[in-house]
């Protein structure tokens, strides 16, 4: 006979497989790594290319590790990029943790927005894991196309990157006033990276 005390013990098994279901299914939920960037100016977020997981995994890396956390937007040049992490001087990029071998992939552009990292004047065009920068080119930066590589696009934020390119520089293209960066890597869903406008990435 069907009693109280089964009814309760339903609902209960009910309730129990319901929220086992949501949490298996939200475990599952496919997720995308993107890089941001804070600065007093607002947040900038860029898609990461998997076509360049040696420069992916270094910028995750570091991130992880809050090593940009102390340093600067140091170079900014409107109309070229505006780049972080250690100095843009012989100095500095002895104080990258390592160089990266070049990940060149002719899809994959100087575009308006798009991140890369900077190098030294070496012949095998090795990147420096201490530095990015991004293209504040709106007309895009073809003859940096493999020579420097490309690991991330922005797609949001690009306000913030025409304030920072815009600001006024000493005679070493260094803002008057430092821009400090925090600089970190998210794990977005779908339904939060079509939000914050990277849905043309999606595959």
């Amino acid at each position: 006979m069907y009693t109280q005390k089964n009814r309760f013990f339903t609902i209960k098994f009910f309730f129990f497989c319901l929220i086992l279901f949501l949490s298996c299914k939200n475990y599952n939920l496919k997720t995308y790594e993107i890089g941001n960037v804070k600065t007093i100016y607002g947040d900038m977020y860029f898609w990461l290319y998997e076509e360049t997981p040696l420069h992916k995994a270094s910028f995750v890396a570091l991130s992880n590790n809050n090593y940009w956390d102390s340093l600067s937007f140091n170079r900014v040049i409107e109309n070229f990029v505006i780049q972080g992490g250690c100095p843009d001087v012989p100095e500095g990029f002895s104080n990258s943790p390592y160089l990266i071998e070049p990940e060149f992939i002719p899809e994959i552009k100087h575009l308006y927005g798009a991140v890369g990292m900077g190098r030294d004047n070496n012949p095998e065009k090795r990147s420096a894991g201490c530095q990015f920068y991004i293209v504040h080119d709106t007309l895009g930066i073809p003859r940096l196309d493999q020579n420097y590589t490309v690991f991330g696009q922005l797609f949001n934020g690009f306000e913030v990157l025409n304030k920072i390119a815009t600001l006024k520089t000493d005679s070493l293209d260094s803002p008057i006033d430092r821009v400090s960066i925090k600089v970190s890597t998210l794990r977005l869903t779908k339904k939060e990276l079509t939000e914050l406008g990277g849905f043309s990435f999606l595959k």
